[in-house]
């Protein structure tokens, strides 16, 4: 006979009950936060704001900076929309320890309205040429000025890091769905907004942004945000690459890149990889491809098999100057081990990278722009999935763009916090990391020889390590 199995504690009610009265004693979940907000404040972002952004007509409510440091908490804690400061306003604990209070969704709405400005929306739309649909407006004032925190937050980061002085951009645009009636058609056919970013490589750090409507082709002016990407990267740095997909081959992008004293960006040799949109002519120019002179691409890889090669080809078009040195294209050839047909149909598959670098093997630079991958679509994935860029609150144009703008300061602080004070284990922690870790550390406020002290539930060997984040991030004075 079968002996009878003790029953699981799954099984059970909970051994509690619920004390319908709140508890007396000020507690927050959010223990962590300080961390975040010292780092904001020890990066000089209060003064940056209050210079760069102006947006209160009157003295009464927060200013801006208080209002910037509440989106930057916000996005650090998971809250994803307006309401969600509801929740922040209700933990009484958070406010103390911020030394000052959370906005109302009301509030932090209508301060986001004050970057739209519908003037500059109608000025886009009257530049428009013959059958052109497709616009990008002007930044207002008060979004320029946040993108001046911006970049004056990549400044202060380079001074703290002057080690670092190779800075790869890698650029690209992603797709942000949206169900709201004013978003329009993206190229894949649904609504939304696909915003174009560059990243700093090295540092993981967002460069620039543009928020972008949907019905705006991702080749549509890539030099624009390119040019911001390098004029934000700090002095320190004194070797620049660039990254970019088939979007980036674009013929003023490439002149730029390929002219060693262009206007408004580093001057000297700046090399380059971007995928190669495949025209006709170059089809033609890759068949011509010798067999003999095909490597393998990689790893070796079970289903397919991968190669490379030179492909001589100089295409008919302006990007290419008569004195300039041409540029070198890689063809890359992807084809079924057992012949069989791909998922296009076709036997095989034909890609290419076109480059202004000389000295690297065939492999080696048609891998290197893979590893945008880790870069910034990993930082598309984080904005839009960890942070709050992923849902647009509006149907605003201007409020869109500084609540996407918010995300990516939010985004820097949060990698700042890394890369300056803790430890080297977290450096590539993303945001719900951080929030396990870190954020969500409960904590319980109490006054000890007439001061604010933070009571937090934690080792003593982790305690440790907070308190040597917060000397690690001293403020500036």
């Amino acid at each position: 006979m079968q002996k009878a199995r003790k029953p699981s504690p799954t099984e059970s009610p909970l051994l509690i009950e619920i004390d319908p009265e709140p508890l007396p004693e000020t507690l927050t979940a959010l223990g962590g936060a300080p961390l975040v907000v010292q780092t904001f404040r020890s990066l000089g972002l209060p003064a940056s704001v209050r210079q760069q952004v102006r947006v209160k007509e009157r003295e009464r409510g927060y200013d801006e900076a208080t209002m910037v440091e509440s989106f930057v908490i916000l996005n650090a804690v998971g809250g994803e929309c307006f309401d969600d400061f509801q929740r922040l306003r209700e933990d009484p604990g958070l406010r103390e320890m911020m030394g000052h209070g959370i906005p109302s969704p009301e509030a932090a709405r209508k301060f986001l309205y004050q970057f739209h400005e519908e003037e500059k929306i109608e000025e886009a739309k009257r530049r428009r040429t013959g059958d052109q649909s497709a616009y990008i407006p002007e930044e207002s004032q008060p979004l320029e000025g946040l993108g001046e925190v911006n970049r004056g937050l990549v400044q202060e980061l380079g001074r703290r890091c002057p080690d670092q002085r190779i800075a790869t951009v890698d650029q690209d645009a992603t797709i942000i769905e949206s169900r709201k009636q004013e978003a329009l058609r993206t190229y894949e056919g649904e609504r939304g907004y696909p915003p174009m970013l560059a990243v700093w490589a090295e540092t993981n750090v967002v460069l620039a942004d543009e928020f972008r409507d949907g019905n705006v082709p991702a080749m549509m002016d890539p030099l624009t945000v390119a040019k911001k990407a390098f004029a934000a990267l700090p002095e320190t740095v004194t070797t620049y690459y660039y990254r970019g997909d088939s979007a980036c081959h674009e013929s003023d992008l490439v002149n730029w890149l390929r002219d060693e004293d262009r206007a408004e960006g580093p001057k000297g040799l700046l090399g380059f990889a971007i995928s190669a949109r495949m025209s006709e002519a170059l089809q033609k120019a890759i068949g011509k491809v010798p067999e003999g002179t095909w490597e393998p691409d990689g790893k070796p890889h079970p289903v397919e098999i991968r190669e490379c090669a030179e492909v001589s080809f100089v295409p008919g078009e302006k990007s290419e100057h008569k004195d300039t040195p041409p540029l070198r294209y890689l063809a890359i050839r992807i084809r079924q081990r057992q012949e069989n047909l791909l998922a296009d149909g076709n036997q095989v598959k034909h890609f290419a990278v076109l480059s202004n670098t000389r000295e690297w093997k065939a492999s080696r630079l048609i891998g290197w722009p893979r590893e945008k991958a880790g870069t910034i679509e990993g930082v598309h994935d984080v904005l839009k999935n960890e942070l709050a860029a992923g849902v647009m609150p509006s149907k605003y144009f201007g409020t869109n763009a500084a609540w996407l703008r918010l995300a990516v300061i939010a985004h820097k602080v949060m990698t700042a916090l890394k890369r300056l004070a803790l430890p080297a284990e977290l450096l590539t922690a993303r945001p719900k990391r951080l929030r396990f870790l870190i954020i969500n550390t409960p904590a319980r406020r109490a006054h000890h020889a007439r001061r604010l002290v933070l009571r937090l539930a934690m080792t003593a060997a982790r305690l440790a390590e907070w308190l040597e984040a917060l000397r690690l991030l001293p403020l500036r004075v």
